[in-house]
């Protein structure tokens, strides 16, 4: 063929594609690894919700039907500890230690802060924040479903004197993540009471 010829040759149409799925009877391949991907995406999210102690409403059951919770009204973890009990099971919080199947005593709830380390120049580079939570469980006729334990939590964290206000603000978070944790602690131990025997 001549270069004129080639130059000015009509061009080819380009093939037709074929509509999603027709070329496979009707199977979209990529909607199924699409799906495929959401399903596992889906899984993985549900494991770590597990793994990281999440519990759907009802998931946890309790050999008692009815509880009272023995702890100052007015301290912090009352509060999230009756809300996370009554989110976890089936389990009735009622307002008098009467009408409970057992009592639940949370006693001596303490933060304690101390230096763990040093500079060379004496000053501290870290300190450490100890959590300590008394707790037990028994019933009206004075038996122990559960016998008296203390629970203590630790995290640390460095301190820099240019960054006061904001080594304030880490100091109160972990706090209130200790205490979330301290909780959920209390909610896993419940799960091991049962009724005395004697």
């Amino acid at each position: 063929m001549s270069w004129s010829k080639r130059c000015f040759a009509r061009p080819q149409a380009p093939p037709r594609l074929q509509p999603r799925g027709h070329a496979l009877g009707g199977y979209d391949e990529s909607a199924a690894r699409s799906a495929g991907a959401r399903l596992l995406v889906a899984l993985a999210l549900s494991g770590a919700l597990v793994g990281c102690g999440f519990h759907l409403r009802g998931d946890v059951t309790y050999a008692f039907p009815t509880l009272y919770v023995n702890s100052p009204p007015t301290a912090p973890i009352t509060g999230e500890l009756k809300r996370s009990l009554e989110a976890a099971s089936g389990t009735h919080i009622v307002d008098s230690a009467k009408d409970a199947a057992v009592i639940l005593d949370v006693t001596n709830v303490t933060d304690d802060k101390q230096v763990l380390s040093l500079t060379s120049g004496g000053r501290v580079r870290e300190y450490q924040l100890i959590k300590r939570v008394g707790v037990s469980l028994h019933d009206s006729e004075g038996r122990d479903w559960l016998p008296a334990a203390t629970i203590t939590i630790t995290r640390s964290y460095t301190f820099n004197e240019s960054e006061v206000l904001a080594r304030e603000h880490e100091e109160t978070r972990m706090l209130k993540e200790m205490q979330t944790d301290a909780v959920q602690q209390i909610v896993r131990r419940l799960q091991a009471a049962k009724k005395p025997t004697a």
